[in-house]
């Protein structure tokens, strides 16, 4: 790869850091169903909850994602270089939060070509702008375009094994939404009578 090519994998590396952490604070703030209410433009967002491999700290990484036959599938679009990824197959017990459930998981990498290709097709389709902005039309290119320009991506499949309920999801910050009403309600009223 060039020195330019490299410059600007790492400039994407570092927007998505930043992109990643304004999604985590909607997702932790109750928001998880409104980002995903309108998939086809914003597309399809749900967060893994993984173990760095370097650290051991729980990190949470946004991703787009598609559910197939009861399965979910994300994809790693810079490929083996995202460290969520480099995480998850060094250490495949995951957490999922999805719009409407935060789950446990066994994350693997799809590997056979045959169904690699349709699955990706799909998270790219369900990706609503982020594919389209990088590029790709996943909708009509042919296989054979969509093969090599996803060379580098990686399809994981993460397989549910148990729902989660209790402290550290999704929405452990949306006591903000009452203590913030609680407090401008009053402001609201005394400003009105002044």
């Amino acid at each position: 790869m060039t020195d330019t090519g490299l410059r600007i994998e790492e400039s994407l590396r570092q927007g998505f850091k930043y992109f990643n952490r304004f999604m985590m604070l909607l997702w932790r703030l109750g928001l998880g169903s409104w980002i995903n209410a309108w998939p086809e433009v914003g597309g399809r967002i749900m967060v893994i909850t993984h173990i760095g491999r370097k650290t051991g700290i729980r990190r949470h990484t946004p991703v787009n994602y598609t559910i197939a036959d009861g399965e979910v599938y994300c994809t790693a679009a810079l490929g083996s270089i995202s460290d969520w990824y480099r995480n998850i197959m060094l250490n495949p017990e995951i957490e999922i939060w999805l719009p409407h459930g935060w789950w446990a998981g066994v994350a693997e990498e799809v590997g056979d070509a045959v169904e690699r290709l349709p699955l990706l097709r799909q998270v790219l389709i369900d990706s609503g702008f982020a594919a389209r902005a990088a590029g790709i039309d996943p909708a009509t290119m042919t296989n054979e375009e969509l093969d090599a320009t996803t060379s580098k991506y990686r399809l994981i499949r993460v397989r549910r094994t148990e729902a989660r309920t209790g402290p550290g999801g999704p929405g452990d910050l949306a006591w903000v939404w009452p203590l913030t009403a609680m407090t401008l309600l009053p402001l609201a009223l005394w400003r009105r009578k002044r």
